[in-house]
């Protein structure tokens, strides 16, 4: 009887190891938790097939993408440090800005338009005409519908004329992909479709069947495998998904209990507007 027992341990703990070493096998970083897109755009093949399927244009027309320092520097003490995900220079001094974002952000349009500001007005230096500016980028790529009114998954904005919508300059732009909003997949979709579904890939099997399909994506999900596979690198990940998932936890905490704390305060006022008009029809 205790072999028996023994023997069906033995079993279970076999069958514990095994879909235990499964699931380590099988586990693959997801590009939307930011340090994973920013181990993905270390990669310069990645970064230039992303940016030509942004700006529409063939790979072999993007050179020299050059990562630059993510941290937008301060103009006055009293200014508010800039911190971007992704930072790119282009061949011509364009500049490209990548962020991440899978949470719902209340002031997402004022903080990329900030972003975006800063990182133009810190092209020019003391002395510099204005003719020295360069094409700045902001792209926003988010995990949730940021306008909620429509289904549009992606759309560039620039500045131009409310009445005719004649574009003014293209000297400052912005790109919003809304991953949450990708259509049912068709045939020939555009490289920047492409990547977008590469970017939002939920699982190992997405990622493998999207590299069947484009050689680009084929390189980028050899990569995002090496990557899973470097415990450092993984270790690293984990951490950062960690402290995203404890902010959202906080953050819905902290919602629930001023919702609860509102709910109190409205009673008690309603308790003592109660009392008052009680006192009140005894005086009459």
């Amino acid at each position: 009887m205790k072999e028996n027992k023994k023997r069906v341990s033995t079993k279970r703990a076999t069958s514990q190891c095994k879909t235990l070493k499964e699931k380590q096998e099988d586990f693959i970083m997801l590009p939307t938790v930011d340090f994973c897109f920013k181990e993905l755009m270390q990669n310069d093949n990645i970064r230039k097939n992303i940016i030509a399927a942004l700006l529409n244009v063939p790979s072999s027309e993007v050179e020299n993408t050059e990562l630059m320092p993510t941290i937008l520097r301060k103009e006055s003490k009293d200014d508010k440090y800039g911190i971007l995900d992704v930072r790119v220079r282009l061949k011509d001094g364009e500049q490209i800005d990548f962020e991440m974002q899978v949470e719902a952000f209340d002031c997402w349009a004022n903080r990329s338009v900030y972003y975006l500001s800063k990182m133009y007005a810190g092209e020019i230096k003391e002395g510099e005409g204005y003719d020295c500016l360069k094409k700045c980028i902001h792209v926003s790529i988010l995990a949730y519908d940021h306008f909620q009114d429509d289904k549009e998954c992606y759309r560039r904005i620039v500045f131009c004329d409310a009445k005719t919508g004649k574009e003014y300059t293209d000297l400052m732009e912005m790109h919003i992909l809304e991953l949450s909003k990708l259509p049912p997949e068709e045939k020939n979709e555009t490289s920047l479709l492409q990547w977008m579904r590469f970017l939002g890939g939920k699982t190992r099997k997405d990622f493998e069947e999207m590299a069947k399909k484009n050689s680009e994506l084929e390189e980028a999900y050899d990569v995002l495998d090496k990557l899973s596979a470097d415990e450092k690198k993984r270790l690293e990940y984990e951490i950062r998904q960690r402290a995203i998932r404890d902010y959202n936890i906080g953050m819905l905490t902290a919602e629930r209990r001023g919702i609860e704390a509102g709910r109190k305060i409205g009673m008690e006022e309603g308790r003592a507007e109660g009392r008052t008009e009680g006192r009140a029809e005894g005086e009459s």
